[in-house]
């Protein structure tokens, strides 16, 4: 008969092992600290059941459904100017911030950090920023989408430009073609599919975050719920929330499609 292998157990060195345990104790007291407790839970059940009790029904009153309707549409608009003017915007700087192409040399590491700036500051952050730079209102919530969508596609664009097929570029460049006509010319034809899928997905991440900036003030449909909730009218933000829904949820089927049909 074959002789069976016995069962190898999982070794790790000493200092893998201290990490691994540090990394447990972290998580033990962490969850202490802020997980909830099951008297939490209990406690907060039926305060949860009454607040939904009072959200319901949703409120379908006239002149409230068009000031929703005018916030939506809002919305909607401060996503897609600001997902168009980022991505414009973060084609030129990626090409900057690239390893292989960049024309600026080392010098497309200060590309690169701002870049991450952009991409590691949490969009609320930029949103109290514009607000208090330049106003309440949708400007400010424009210039939010602008910059996190710098942020998310020019890191997928840099590294698209870097991925690109090498071959054709280095046929440009042996016949005396400079960075830029290269880029025009042989990389973005070449990851056009990656350019519009990752549009799609900022296009879609631009819409969930517009509907929360008017939290803090920068327009959008955000700022009626917040409104709702400040005054205790809790039908009027079940509606508000419904409707948040539907505006995610149509944008995410719209995505998908064209994604689908990209394919």
């Amino acid at each position: 008969m074959r002789e069976v292998a016995p069962a190898r157990f999982f070794r790790a060195s000493p200092f893998v092992f201290a990490i691994l345990v540090a990394l447990g104790a972290l998580l033990v007291v962490s969850a202490t600290q802020v997980a909830p407790t099951p008297s939490q839970l209990l406690n907060g059940a039926p305060r949860m059941a009454n607040l939904i009790e009072r959200m319901l029904p949703p409120s379908f009153e006239p002149g409230f459904l068009m000031r929703v309707t005018w916030r939506t549409i809002e919305t909607v608009q401060i996503a897609f100017v600001g997902t168009v003017i980022g991505v414009l915007l973060s084609l030129p700087i990626a090409w900057l911030a690239s390893r292989t192409l960049s024309p600026i040399g080392p010098f497309r590491h200060v590309f690169k950090v701002m870049i991450s700036l952009f991409r590691t500051v949490p969009d609320m952050v930029w949103a109290l920023l514009f607000v208090a730079s330049i106003g309440l209102g949708a400007v400010a919530g424009t210039m939010t989408i602008i910059i996190d969508t710098i942020g998310f596609c020019g890191r997928f664009f840099a590294e698209a430009i870097e991925d690109a097929d090498k071959e054709p570029q280095e046929a440009l460049f042996s016949a005396g073609a400079g960075r830029f006509s290269v880029l025009s010319g042989a990389v973005v034809p070449d990851i056009m599919p990656s350019l519009i899928n990752t549009s799609q997905f900022a296009l879609e991440k631009a819409v969930r975050s517009s509907v929360v900036l008017g939290l803090v003030g920068a327009g959008g449909i955000g700022q009626e719920l917040k409104v709702a909730f400040d005054l205790f009218q809790y039908r009027n933000a079940s509606t508000i929330i419904l409707v948040i829904f539907v505006i995610v949820l149509v944008m995410e089927l719209a995505t998908d499609r064209l994604r689908q049909k990209a394919q």
